[in-house]
């Protein structure tokens, strides 16, 4: 069988453009076909230039071997098998028996890209990248062949560089909607995401794949929290305190709140971690046990549970999971925006880091604005009781001024 032939049964309506550009910038929603789209250019690449060298930067390097690779839209799918000479997933190289190397890198490791050499490039959700650095080190080694390009395949998030790449005179930019592939969807995550989604920011961004800027009047903007992610090379300190935070829905039915679950952590330097967010729909139960889970995981202190709404059957379900465990209960006593803005000021200090990208707590970070916000911001809540914990003397949260 002609390989090509074989190759291009499967190959997507958005083909690769022709054309003067450097980076082509595909900014789509969910299931949009992003990665099909990715990983059929650089097969394609592969198959026509024998002896390319091709890099996949992704956010973690399991995201390339698992999704870009080995995924049911991945790069292992767009091939004919017997193209290939061997695929080591161990250290994420795929080599065809006409000499092309695909070689996989994580974004959290910039300095890995320091040496090789590539004809072409796949970076896969840019707007997730914990580290910056990783975009310029990549650059530097695009610079094999005639005309050496990459192509970016990404919800579009307002960072920086993001932002910049729009703009750029040789950037081609194509955008897509969830909406446009629902053919090829399950009908029944198409609706369940227009339910939930549809006409909200997040919906917006996530679905509709639009560039957000930041929200007027919110206490968090995207600036602030991408300088809060932690890069590979920041040293993690030993931790004093760590904390599982709790703001929790009392009730279960299709329209009940998220619970919001945050673990949180002071550090011998004096700054706070955001170690994980496991936030979610869940019964009491649910949630309690999750709760008490990552009490043990991370060796917290103390879980900390908003009452307003559940008073004491709040601790009677985290205690009926575990007795052992250390709890206190907190009461909001002032409005949510009130309770935020000395948090957000050990944000603006730089005195919280993330332990990686929380896309979904962060969104809340970056929209909440009392008056406009639909909906409520459990994980947001979550993060500032845990903070206000970690912050706090004589009971009220504290920033020093510098």
């Amino acid at each position: 069988m002609n390989h090509l032939s074989w190759y291009k049964k499967a190959r997507p309506k958005q083909k690769t453009p022709k054309g003067e550009w450097n980076v082509w910038l595909i900014l789509a929603g969910r299931g949009w076909g992003k990665t099909r789209t990715g990983a059929q250019d650089i097969a394609f690449y592969g198959l026509t230039k024998p002896n390319s060298r091709i890099a996949i930067v992704t956010p973690t390097f399991g995201d390339a071997r698992d999704t870009c690779i080995e995924g049911v839209s991945g790069l292992l799918s767009c091939l004919d098998p017997d193209t290939i000479e061997n695929w080591n997933r161990s250290i994420g190289e795929l080599i065809l028996k006409n000499g092309t190397i695909y070689r996989s890198f994580s974004a959290e490791q910039p300095d890995r890209l320091r040496g090789p050499q590539f004809h072409r490039a796949w970076c896969d959700e840019l707007g997730s990248w914990k580290n910056p650095d990783t975009w310029d080190q990549l650059m530097f080694g695009l610079r094999l062949g005639d005309k050496p390009q990459v192509i970016i395949t990404t919800t579009p998030k307002p960072t920086s560089l993001i932002k910049e790449l729009v703009n750029n005179k040789d950037s081609l930019v194509t955008r897509g909607s969830t909406f446009e592939n629902k053919d090829n969807l399950a009908e029944s995550a198409v609706k369940k995401l227009q339910e939930k989604y549809e006409g909200t920011r997040l919906g917006r961004q996530e679905l509709f794949a639009e560039i957000l800027e930041d929200v007027e009047g919110a206490l968090w903007n995207r600036d602030m929290i991408s300088k809060a992610l932690l890069k590979s090379t920041d040293t993690i300190p030993n931790f004093v305190r760590t904390v599982v935070a709790i703001d929790p829905a009392v009730t279960q039915n299709k329209l009940s709140n998220e619970t919001g679950i945050v673990v949180c952590a002071k550090g011998t330097d004096d700054k706070f971690y955001i170690i994980d967010d496991v936030s979610g729909k869940y019964s009491p139960d649910a949630w309690a046990k999750i709760a008490v889970e990552n009490y043990y995981k991370y060796e917290a202190d103390r879980i900390i549970a908003e009452v307003n709404n559940g008073g004491d059957l709040v601790e009677k379900v985290i205690r009926t999971i575990d007795g052992n465990i250390s709890y206190g209960s907190v009461r909001a006593t002032k409005g949510k925006y009130l309770r935020a803005e000395p948090i957000s000021a050990l944000y603006e200090q730089q005195r919280v880091k993330h332990y990686k990208p929380f896309q979904f707590l962060e969104d809340q970070m970056a929209n909440y604005n009392p008056t406009t916000f639909k909906g409520s911001p459990d994980r947001l809540d979550a993060l500032v009781w845990g903070l206000t914990e970690l912050s706090a003397r004589t009971g009220k949260a504290y920033w020093r001024i510098t």
